[in-house]
């Protein structure tokens, strides 16, 4: 996959820019690239690109989690209509003409998704969205995982026409073959016309004498469908891992497959961002004396250093013990809040010792004496 370029650097800017910053900068660049002002073949994949750039930086909460998890974290939460939901381009009105509010609305349509000869409807597969768990393990070093789920495929028999094959075309009677049909609504003395897509012939303009009698004409066939889904490391809970094309079967272009990934809760460590936090108890002579102790991590146990005279419920950060950041550079901490433990049943030879040690703590100046 061809790493994306950074939304300010398409922009022109600096990360932090402002909403007037980012305002200007868009509406510079689109008048340069929009493609009816710019001929260049490029020019339509260069306003493109730009104008996903404004949708996210523009609203404030997708560019607080752009700049805070990159490109690898957002494209995880955000499908390309989601980027693009709520954008605002009311304010390009002169550059765009008037637009109904989204760039997946008129022009900006045509151009994401394609247009189609005729006026024929747009066939484009449903999305699926699936539900995984995964250990928090699992999380912090990425883990692949073999799914299957149920989905449409192109019928195999007729391949995607719903025709059965070696069947006649017949120019559709409905629309004479244009594939669109213009119906006309008075409202008093004034009529008004729209042209839309043949409702018989589903703008094709064409139909066939017979229908697939596998997939009676629906163009696709049920399949149970097997996939191997690869979590990256550093994932949140609730994020998305998008396949394209793996949703349902659509003519003009399949859907695409959601995984929404939930992480299952820990019995011994607790996330906090990409740090994860974990309560190790000592003893009361380690917690005096200093010591090596042997905590678990996520990769594998490790010996920490306790320094002399440690308080109960002190945090010891162990660096890059945490989960990776998604973005690929470092990873976080491993917080371990230790406990000092006061057992409850002590020993013969125990209880001699601790007697002796508080016979010699006690020609020492106490706590209370040094406080009162």
């Amino acid at each position: 996959m061809v790493a994306k370029s950074d939304y300010y650097e398409i922009l022109g800017l600096s990360k932090g820019a402002g909403s007037a910053d980012i305002k200007k900068a868009y509406r510079k660049l689109a008048m340069q690239y929009h493609p009816d002002r710019n001929s260049d073949s490029s020019a339509t994949e260069k306003f493109k690109e730009i104008s996903e750039a404004y949708a996210v930086l523009s609203d404030e909460k997708k560019k607080a989690q752009y700049d805070q998890y990159g490109h690898a974290g957002f494209d995880q939460m955000y499908t390309r209509e989601d980027i693009f939901r709520n954008a605002n381009f009311r304010d390009f009105e002169d550059i765009f003409g008037n637009m109904s509010g989204t760039p997946f609305e008129g022009m900006f349509g045509q151009m994401f998704r394609g247009s189609h000869a005729r006026g024929r409807r747009a066939e484009y597969g449903e999305d699926i969205e699936l539900e995984m768990n995964i250990e928090l393990e699992d999380a912090a070093k990425g883990v692949k995982k073999d799914i299957s789920y149920n989905r449409h495929i192109a019928c195999n028999k007729c391949s995607g026409t719903g025709a059965e094959p070696g069947s006649k075309k017949t120019r559709c009677g409905n629309c004479n073959g244009q594939g669109q049909v213009q119906q006309a609504k008075r409202l008093g003395p004034m009529s008004f016309y729209t042209v839309t897509a043949c409702n018989r012939c589903h703008g094709e303009g064409v139909q066939f004498e017979k229908l697939c009698n596998l997939c009676r004409g629906s163009k696709r066939t049920a399949t149970k469908e097997k996939v191997s889904v690869d979590i990256p490391a550093g994932i949140q809970d609730g994020m998305i891992v998008r396949y394209s094309g793996l949703g349902q079967y659509g003519k003009d272009g399949n859907g695409e497959l959601f995984i929404r990934v939930h992480i299952n809760h820990h019995k011994l460590f607790k996330r906090v961002k990409d740090d994860i936090v974990i309560e190790v108890p000592i003893t009361y002579s380690t917690a005096v004396l200093g010591g090596k102790v042997r905590v678990p991590t996520l990769f594998g146990k490790v010996d920490m250093d306790v320094s002399p005279g440690t308080e109960s419920h002190t945090l010891i950060r162990l660096r890059n013990e945490g989960i990776p950041h998604l973005q690929g550079n470092g990873k976080g901490d491993e917080m371990v809040r230790v406990i000092v433990n006061v057992p409850k049943k002590t020993s013969k030879k125990e209880r001699e010792l601790l007697k002796e040690l508080e016979k010699e703590q006690g020609k020492k100046k106490g706590i209370l004496d040094e406080l009162f």
